[in-house]
């Protein structure tokens, strides 16, 4: 394992931080959709956890990293815990970005919406090659 720059660089600022997301730093759409995330938040409204950072089981204890590795987990600020789209469109939504993820969350979408993400996060090692030549990434860490 590896030690992550990315939780640790805002651990503090847990104040400001209205989610929490717990993510694979290993996988390289994982990482690169939280580079995204980390550029567009200007209001350090994110706190980007990497799962395999060295300390995360002793700084969550509350999440099941082996469950958090099979779907994206964020915890609010009020300690409520999201999962996969939800956790997604919330962290989007915070960045005042993608506006159209809601769509996803309509009940008769949601169901769909729900099994694809199931499906991606089930197969994104095997997606991952295809879009970007690597299953996994020994650090793939989301860069200051």
């Amino acid at each position: 394992m590896y030690e992550s720059n990315v939780a640790s660089e805002r651990l503090n600022d847990k104040d400001t931080a209205k989610l929490t997301l717990f993510f694979d730093g290993c996988c390289p759409l994982c990482s690169a959709e939280m580079q995204q995330l980390k550029k567009l938040d200007h209001l350090n409204s994110l706190k980007l956890v990497d799962l395999h950072q060295t300390d995360f089981d002793r700084l969550f204890p509350h999440v099941d990293k082996e469950q958090a590795n099979q779907i994206l987990q964020a915890q609010l600020a009020d300690g409520t815990m999201l999962y996969g789209l939800d956790a997604n469109c919330t962290a989007w939504k915070l960045v005042g970005k993608k506006r159209w993820l809601k769509i996803l969350r309509w009940p008769v979408v949601r169901r769909l919406a729900d099994i694809g993400y199931l499906v991606f996060a089930k197969n994104r090692s095997t997606i991952s090659l295809l879009l970007t030549g690597q299953r996994r990434c020994a650090s793939c860490a989301v860069k200051n």
